[in-house]
């Protein structure tokens, strides 16, 4: 099917008046076709109206209408075919493999949502019986369960197209908590946006849902965006990018007169942790997985290892050749978009301009808008020193932090911001050590791992992808996993209602067949 480089308002495709954008071919710059209309405050108006009129209907839909809704989804993604892989290759520059990879988790999050919306546990059903013959009082009778907040806004991610996009995790929660979805698609890539909107299009139109349940909204600038955000109907935001994005988004939702919860990734350098003993046994093998790591993506991965910390030693200048050795092999590769190149190569020169860092290695010279890896190294001290040096590049660079004692090491991990992941490499002589780093560990990051890389991100029922700010604007929360979907829920009790008017979740006799947990034990369905 050709493009049409419309919105998707509802069940209508709209020609968008307000300015244009186009997909970039990621490799040459060149602008693709068709042109996209900006959607207008018009277009935003009716988007939020569909959407809050679709709320009270899709919110009690059934367990199984639901589920099928988003296995739909996925299929209908899949059945696209070639022509969603060639396009998001382009826009992206990203190769092939990964793109069918995404592809597979996006279909992924879609089917464990479904069957978490069967499942029931994301209810949280729970009954305190009435107890009217306690003494000194009687006990009310007392329901819990869990509702759909409202309409959800979700903005598209630019490193990960289809998986954080626009039927991505965000997406994918929010449908199945009960909310409708309002995507503002990103910028970088309109014509795979578009071909996942129709697919979504398409299975809401077959479920027989109310056509609010889903809109896509392009935006030339950034008033439709922002006006998403500030609308009285959205009641929360889903966002993954740039601390600027974020926090914009953060301050705009918090002075509305209703405030709303924003559900931002933004930063962070994911440090790495080398101790003693793991560089004495496979310094030279961790400082191949480490560029390996570095490079996939182009670097552009959320959770890529931007920071090495390690106490100086002979084991680190192992690592260190090894990994300049690595690097000097390593191809560039296309970046996203040319602003994100040139964001790259900024932060990259300022690392090599900077008096107290010096150059590692670097990876082979690229073409336009090939992003040329880079490692540099710093002593501890001047690194605890200048705030500058904390700071995120985004792209295959990272710095190489050489504390003077481990106690240096603790007072960096105590100093970093709040990040994704923290990786621990360890061997059996190390873990007093890493007992002591634990409990510091936990309150930087959202994630910690031993002997591996933050840039595998499992999409299961234990994973957290959050952590606290700034890498996310809520560390009680998760944007991947089954987890996610409590960001757009919240309870409800309900005192003393006869059961014909409670929801079929909190009866007695449980006719939607969920687990309930009674007087505070949990009963199976």
């Amino acid at each position: 099917m050709a493009l049409s480089g419309q919105n998707l308002i509802g069940q209508q495709a709209v020609t968008g008046q307000n300015g244009q954008i186009w997909g970039i071919n990621a490799a040459t710059g060149d602008k693709l076709e068709p042109a996209y209309g900006g959607a207008t405050l018009d277009d935003l108006e009716l988007a939020c109206k569909l959407a809050n009129s679709a709320f009270n209907e899709y919110r009690e839909t059934s367990a199984d209408v639901r589920a099928r809704f988003l296995e739909s989804i996925a299929q209908n993604i899949l059945d696209i075919g070639d022509e969603l892989v060639e396009r998001c290759m382009t826009e992206t520059g990203l190769p092939r493999a990964r793109i069918e990879g995404e592809r597979g988790r996006t279909v992924g999050q879609l089917r464990m949502f479904a069957a978490v919306v069967r499942s029931g546990d994301y209810l949280d059903a729970r009954i305190d019986p009435a107890q009217p013959g306690r003494k000194p009082l009687p006990r009310v009778d007392l329901r819990l369960r869990n509702i759909a907040v409202g309409p959800v806004a979700v903005f598209g991610a630019s490193n990960f197209p289809l998986a954080f996009s626009v039927a991505g995790g965000d997406t994918a929660s929010a449908l199945a908590a009960g909310c409708p979805v309002i995507v503002k698609a990103h910028s970088a890539h309109p014509g795979t946006s578009e071909r996942v909107g129709r697919a979504i299009q398409q299975a809401v139109k077959a479920a027989g849902l109310p056509e609010g349940t889903f809109s896509l909204l392009f935006d030339s600038g950034r008033n439709i965006g922002q006006g998403l955000v500030a609308d009285k109907r959205i009641k929360a935001v889903g966002f993954t990018g740039s601390r600027t994005g974020g926090t914009a988004l953060m301050h705009i939702a918090a002075n509305r007169p209703e405030p709303i919860p924003v559900y931002a990734e933004m930063s962070s350098i994911n440090p790495v942790l080398l101790l003693p003993k793991a560089l004495e046994e496979r310094a030279e093998k961790i400082g191949q997985a480490f560029i390996t790591s570095l490079g996939m993506g182009a670097g552009q991965f959320c959770t890529s290892p931007g920071l090495i910390l390690a106490v100086d030693s002979q084991g680190l200048h192992r690592f260190i050749e090894s990994s300049a050795q690595a690097l000097s092999n390593s191809q560039a590769q296309t970046m996203l978009t040319p602003g994100i190149h040139k964001s790259y190569c900024q932060g990259v020169d300022a690392f090599k301009r900077h008096p107290k860092v010096s150059q590692i290695g670097e990876g082979q010279a690229g073409g336009i808008h090939q992003g040329q890896a880079a490692l540099f190294s710093v002593a501890g001290a001047d690194f605890l020193n200048d705030e500058a040096l904390h700071a995120e590049v985004f792209g295959s660079s990272s710095l190489v932090v050489r504390c003077d004692s481990h106690a240096q090491l603790q007072e960096i991990v105590a100093s970093l911001e709040g990040q994704l992941t923290a990786s621990v490499h360890l061997a059996d002589g190390d873990r007093e050590l890493v007992r002591q780093l634990l409990p510091t560990l936990e309150l930087k990051a959202g994630r910690i791992l031993v002997n591996g890389f933050g840039t595998g991100v499992e999409v299961g029922h234990a994973m957290v992808h959050g952590g606290p700010f700034p890498s996310t604007s809520d560390p009680r929360a998760t944007s991947v996993g089954s987890l996610a979907i409590a960001r757009f829920l919240r309870p409800v009790s309900y005192q003393d209602l006869p059961q014909e008017l409670l929801p079929e979740a909190l009866q007695d006799a449980n006719p939607a067949g969920v687990p309930q947990r009674i007087n505070g034990r949990l009963i199976s369905a």
